[in-house]
């Protein structure tokens, strides 16, 4: 059972646990399929982050949502790669995390996702918080618990 110091755990902001946005691949809106797949594939990440000119939060783009846009009946179609858009095949309806948004509300979102993109009240994407970096800071508290 946790200790009543549960509280300071889940009210810590996030914005001390996030990855900054300058640390994290991303793709913008007219940026072509070609191009993100050529990102994804190169960082290995499975998704990443779709923004604006202005570095405002779309939405997120996938390896998956990439290869479904350009399968055929009867073979994937590569040539179509360069002519398909991002915001084309992109996940408009995403979970995200407010910069003053605390631990537990973190916590609560991450259960469906690696990472969730952190944005400022204007929606300018400020980074990420990963599923690695919320179970880090579970597993210390726990450990502390113990001692």
């Amino acid at each position: 059972m946790l200790s009543t110091n549960k509280q300071d755990l889940l009210n810590l902001p996030i914005k001390d646990f996030i990855i900054s946005s300058e640390k994290v691949a991303h793709v913008q809106i007219g940026n072509s399929a070609e191009h993100a797949l050529l990102v994804l594939t190169r960082t290995g990440y499975s998704s990443v982050p779709v923004l604006d000119v202005k570095y405002r939060l779309k939405g997120l783009l996938s390896i998956k949502m990439i290869t479904e846009s350009i399968l055929g009946l009867e073979r994937i179609e590569y040539d179509r790669l360069e002519s398909i858009r991002v915001d084309d095949v992109m996940e408009h309806e995403v979970a995200y995390l407010q910069i003053t948004d605390t631990f537990k509300r973190a916590l609560d979102l991450v259960i469906n996702h690696a990472f969730l993109c952190v944005i400022d009240e204007e929606g300018t994407f400020m980074g990420i918080m990963t599923r690695r970096v919320i179970l880090k800071q579970l597993k210390r508290y726990i450990y502390q618990l113990e001692t």
